[in-house]
């Protein structure tokens, strides 16, 4: 069996490198090549963003370090397609875009705009630890 192709929101990624728990185990698994990680320019560009963020206390030299982490962790891709599926929070659609460019397998996101879609085309929409248990039971067959 291949590895699952995924795409990580921003949010996972995030709370993987700052608070560990589910999320970080998700990087593990990525860093083990057990997933495939895919991820684009824009959402960098995001993860970056909230990084920089007073709240968070991260120098900008220490958000480059994540994101370069990020980038050498997983596959960018470049969307070549728009797409316009999430109306109450747009900027998620890049998630879809990378996604979508990707042939990913799964989506995992922590929010609630994206999980409640479930499923847009082929691609699956779990949370993290919805994702590790799918994963599990996967392996276990």
């Amino acid at each position: 069996m291949s590895a699952p192709r995924i795409v990580l929101d921003s949010n996972v990624v995030i709370s993987g490198f700052l608070f560990g728990g589910v999320p970080a185990q998700l990087l593990e698994l990525a860093l083990e090549g057990s997933i495939e990680c895919f991820t684009s320019l824009p959402i960098l560009d995001e993860i970056r963003n909230v990084l920089l963020r007073p709240k968070f206390g991260l120098s900008s030299d220490q958000a480059l370090t994540l994101i370069e982490e990020l980038h050498d962790l997983c596959q960018v891709v470049m969307p070549g397609e728009r797409i316009m599926a999430v109306f109450d929070d747009p900027d998620d659609n890049i998630i879809l875009e990378c996604a979508s460019t990707a042939n990913a397998d799964f989506i995992i996101s922590g929010d609630s705009h994206l999980l409640h879609l479930r499923q847009w085309r082929d691609i699956h929409i779990l949370s993290p630890s919805d994702f590790l248990k799918t994963l599990d039971e996967q392996q276990s067959t």
